[in-house]
């Protein structure tokens, strides 16, 4: 268990590289493929093809610079979550302004074909 824990925290902060990087097509990869992401403000994408397309549609929005935390991992026989919290600032593409941006997030992991992927995925502002 304490391996797969490791495992998850070094997805989470794979997952912020490429978030920051604005990175949809490597983020969607990082998703099962029946994977759900529930996007503050968005639509909930099901499926890998619908989470690409939603971090398009976010990424072309804007642009992200955070820090996750991560609060908990909890794994069991084939699933796992995290609780997270984010930090940092987004830019909106449009006009360039930067604000601050806090967020707090629930994932919830399970293993396909061998490896650990984003099953489920949402997030609300932090308050």
């Amino acid at each position: 268990m304490i391996h797969d824990e490791r495992t998850i925290r070094d997805l989470l902060a794979d997952y912020e590289r490429r978030l920051n990087a604005s990175d949809a097509e490597s983020i969607a990869t990082l998703y099962a493929a029946d994977g759900v992401f529930m996007p503050h403000g968005f639509p909930t994408a099901s499926g890998r093809m619908a989470v690409l397309q939603s971090y398009r549609a976010i990424f072309g929005n804007i642009a992200l610079s955070i820090v996750f935390e991560v609060d908990e991992v909890v794994v069991s026989e084939g699933v796992a979550t995290a609780l997270t919290r984010s930090n940092g600032s987004v830019r909106v593409n449009a006009t360039g302004q930067s604000m601050p941006e806090a967020n707090r997030e629930l994932f919830v992991f399970t293993r396909e074909a061998g490896a650990w992927r984003i099953a489920r995925y949402m997030f609300n502002k932090s308050a």
